[in-house]
């Protein structure tokens, strides 16, 4: 079980005993409906999210019944706060003709700049460790986290990479997420075959609306360096 975040830190201090009601263990489906209850900019809202891992993996998501043509990953989706996606990794380096199905729950939301939305997506990557886990038939459960500001440490992030903490199988990740900063998504991979029923696309989840986002331009480079001192504004005389 892992969660994982944009950058993370494993200090937090004690704090009151939270009584939880959720479990990561929990369904899929069961956790997102329920933050929908609580009201705010969730409901009809496209997350963006972007699925990364080993170069030449291929995702693709079930759309209408069916899955969608393969994407190169990365690939940036966008996705209903609450509904549960199903997805096919198809092409994992070094199990050429192997495929696994894993899943995505959005159980809240990131709060960018207006505009800027697709510049910030929810980040799962998918290690080429986890995936061989879920063909031996090892369930792999990771949640990503936005962390708290006030104990984050100061470490750059990179795109190729995601860093995250693994904790023990006894140990619920949802929970130790929500103590590192807010949990936004939730990936459960198994090894688990579809079974597709035609009738009621239980494997498929009813393939809730999906939006199909392009990559954004990159944003301009901050400049590096300290700026120069601007000579003062002049003001008038009001003197007179």
């Amino acid at each position: 079980m892992l969660l994982s975040a944009g950058a993370a830190s494993v200090a937090f201090g004690q704090r009151e005993p939270n009584h939880y009601f959720h479990s990561s263990r929990l369904p899929p489906g069961t956790i997102g409906p329920s933050q929908l209850l609580r009201g705010g900019a969730l409901a009809g809202y496209f997350q963006p999210v972007e699925i990364r891992g080993p170069e030449g993996l291929e995702v693709s998501v079930a759309v209408e019944g069916q899955f969608d043509s393969p994407q190169p990953a990365p690939a940036t989706f966008g996705m209903l706060i609450g509904p549960v996606y199903r997805l096919k990794i198809t092409r994992i380096p070094r199990n050429e003709g192997f495929e696994v199905y894993p899943t995505i729950e959005v159980i809240n939301r990131l709060y960018p700049p207006p505009g800027l939305e697709n510049h910030f997506p929810i980040p799962v990557h998918f290690t080429l460790e986890e995936l061989e886990l879920a063909l031996s038939g090892r369930l792999v459960t990771r949640v990503i986290y936005l962390e708290d500001p006030q104990s984050a440490l100061p470490v750059p992030d990179t795109l190729e990479e995601q860093r995250y903490y693994e904790v023990r199988c006894d140990a619920d990740p949802l929970k130790a997420a929500d103590r590192l900063g807010r949990p936004v998504a939730i990936m459960r991979m198994g090894s688990r075959t579809p079974e597709v029923d035609s009738q009621s696309q239980r494997f498929l989840f009813h393939c809730p609306p999906l939006a199909k986002l392009d990559r954004p331009a990159p944003l301009p480079a901050l400049r590096s360096g300290i700026e120069e001192v601007q000579p003062p504004v002049p003001r008038l005389d009001r003197s007179r």
